[in-house]
This record gives structure tokens, C-alpha cells and sequence, in this order.
């Protein structure tokens, strides 16, 4: 048995960080070390990333706003009236709240693998839309998951804002459109955000902003990592990376190594030299024909496509088949 099969055997499957815990294990053990950027959002992971949403230089979240708010009616044109509207990867609720202000909703099932913020989220929705129904679902919702019982008879409208997508090697990113469209049923719908390929400068100025939000962002899984999994990574030895590879169409965020150190996760030892990095996320753009084959090759249906008057962002309305 090779040394990451060793390590990853030797952690319980019984325990209730298992599957944070054998991630971590596996992904520092591979050559190049990497870490699944699912495990950015805990509580103070989320929070920071909602931070991001608010600095000048990151325009995706404005920008799809923007799109979301100016093309609302347009939007809600493909909701079905009475639509379970299930969110994969909720996070805050300032984008459902544009299309619950827009469209007859009947419930809301938001869908996140951070529990205490999902639920957190879900409570303030019930106070302030006293006659909707919201189902949360705790999962990890790239892996399939059930519906709540509740909404199982109405229609399905998916709703994937954020440009997340963007997030998933181009398989994943199959593999979840493939997932997306069974979870949803037939003739369901989906309204999702995705990020375009634009300027090296802007894309290089929102993943590395002045204030160092990102920075923060990309350095808390190794926060997390300790206080979670017994881990002693020296975080300041780590420095935050974000550069576009061109070839690739996407943005790659690394932690690099500032020395050579070791660093333990629950008693398994990890070595780095000077300059190594940890491969932390990846943030493919899409242009608009690209996105189109995607969808399509994955038993999507485009229907209409939306866009800001700069090109920064788009919105894209799907079909599944009846």
C-alpha cells in the first residue's frame, strides 16, 4: 500500500469530520499538493467571502446583480408559477431575494454544505417572506442529494448564481450540469451565472485586491484545517497567489510556501520546500459559445442568455427535456 493510501485508510469513516479530514489527507498527499475549495466556506470562510462580493475590484457578484435586477421580469418569464426554486450553493440571500420579489414562488430549498450559515440565511428568509415554504438541505451538492418530500410534486426551477460553475475542471463541470438536470426532473429549469473571459488586468485585480480579502480567504482553510483536523500549519509561512493561465481560460489561487517547513493534520506529517505551492481553486471563464456547447452537451436546452453592457458577466436560462 503506497504512503496516501496508508494515511487515508488510517482515518475512521465514523467520524463526523471524516470526509473534511480524508480530503485534506488525500489532496496534501498528491504531487502537486492541492485542497478542494468546497472547504473555504465554514463560518468565517463565508463571511469573507461575502466580503469579496462587496470590494471594487471583484465585479462578478455586482455585475450579476445588475443583470439579475435590470432583466428581472425577463428572467422570471421562465419560472413556472408555484416553482420550487432549489439553489445549489446558497449562500446570502441578496440574489433569491431579487427573483422571490419577481416570481410566484411557492418554496425555497437552498442547498449548501455549511450548515450554520445555510440555516442562519434560511431563518431570516421565513421573518421576512412570512408565506413562503423554505426546505434547507445540508449537502454537498456537487454529489447527489434528495429533495425534501415537500416540493417532490411541483415544479423545479434551479437556480446556480456566482459563476461557481467556474469553480469545476471542465469534467466536473459536466459531471454537475449531468447532476443538476437529473436532482431537477424532467421539463425542470435552471437560471445560472457565468463568469466571461474578459481583460488579464481585471480578472488579475479581483482575485488579488488591495485590502487583502482574498488573501484572508485563501489562507483560512489552513485556519480551519488546524483548528478542525489538530493541524499546526504555520500560516504566516504561506502566501496567498492568484494568476490566470490563459491556455486554460481560468484564474488559479495557490498558497505558496515562503520556506521549507513541515506541517501536521491529524498526527500525518506534510513537507514543503521553499516556493511549493498548494493548489487551492480554480476560476474558469467561459465565452458565451463555449458555455452553449457545455449546456448542451449535457442534455441542457438553452433558452436565453443575458448579458451586462461591458460583457463581464452573463446569466443563462436552460430547458431540461420533458
Amino acid at each position: 500500500m503506497n504512503v496516501r493510501a496508508t494515511a487515508l485508510a488510517e482515518v475512521p469513516r465514523d467520524e463526523p469530520i471524516s470526509a473534511f479530514a480524508r480530503d485534506v489527507i488525500e489532496d496534501l498527499s498528491q504531487a502537486p499538493k492541492r485542497l478542494s475549495p468546497k472547504y473555504f466556506y465554514d463560518a468565517a470562510g463565508s463571511e469573507l467571502f461575502e466580503q469579496i462580493t462587496r470590494l471594487p475590484e471583484y465585479y462578478p457578484t455586482r455585475t450579476e446583480l445588475a443583470i439579475l435586477r435590470e432583466q428581472g421580469q425577463a428572467i422570471s418569464a421562465f419560472i413556472p408559477k408555484g416553482t420550487a426554486l432549489v439553489e445549489f450553493g446558497a449562500g446570502a440571500t441578496t440574489k433569491i431575494r431579487l427573483l422571490l420579489d419577481e416570481c410566484p414562488i411557492g418554496a425555497y430549498v437552498p442547498v449548501d454544505i455549511s450548515g450554520d450559515f445555510l440555516n442562519a440565511q434560511a431563518k431570516a428568509l421565513r421573518t421576512d417572506y412570512p408565506g413562503l415554504n423554505v426546505y434547507p438541505v445540508t449537502a454537498d451538492f456537487t454529489a447527489p442529494f434528495e429533495l425534501p418530500k415537500a416540493i417532490r410534486a411541483m415544479p423545479k426551477v434551479g437556480f446556480f448564481p456566482g459563476s461557481t460553475l467556474g469553480n469545476f475542471e471542465p469534467h466536473e463541470a459536466r459531471a454537475f450540469l449531468t447532476s443538476a438536470r437529473e436532482i431537477l426532473g424532467k421539463g425542470a429549469r435552471i437560471v445560472i451565472g457565468v463568469d466571461l473571459e474578459k481583460d488579464e488586468r481585471v480578472l488579475h485585480d479581483a482575485y488579488n485586491d488591495c485590502a487583502g480579502v482574498t488573501a484572508r480567504f485563501n489562507l483560512n482553510v489552513l485556519h480551519r484545517i488546524n483548528r478542525e483536523l489538530d493541524g499546526d500549519f504555520d500560516v504566516g509561512a504561506f502566501d496567498h497567489r492568484a494568476i490566470y493561465n490563459r491556455d486554460r481560460h481560468r484564474i488559479e489561487m495557490h498558497l505558496v510556501s515562503k520556506k521549507m517547513l513541515t506541517a501536521q493534520v491529524l498526527g500525518r506529517t506534510f513537507s514543503f520546500e521553499p516556493g511549493e505551492s498548494i493548489h487551492t481553486e480554480n476560476s474558469y471563464k467561459y465565452s458565451i459559445d463555449r458555455f452553449m456547447t457545455l449546456a448542451r452537451n449535457t442534455g441542457w436546452i438553452p433558452l436565453q442568455s443575458w448579458t451586462d453592457k461591458g460583457g463581464l458577466f452573463s446569466v443563462h436560462a436552460l430547458a431540461a427535456p420533458m
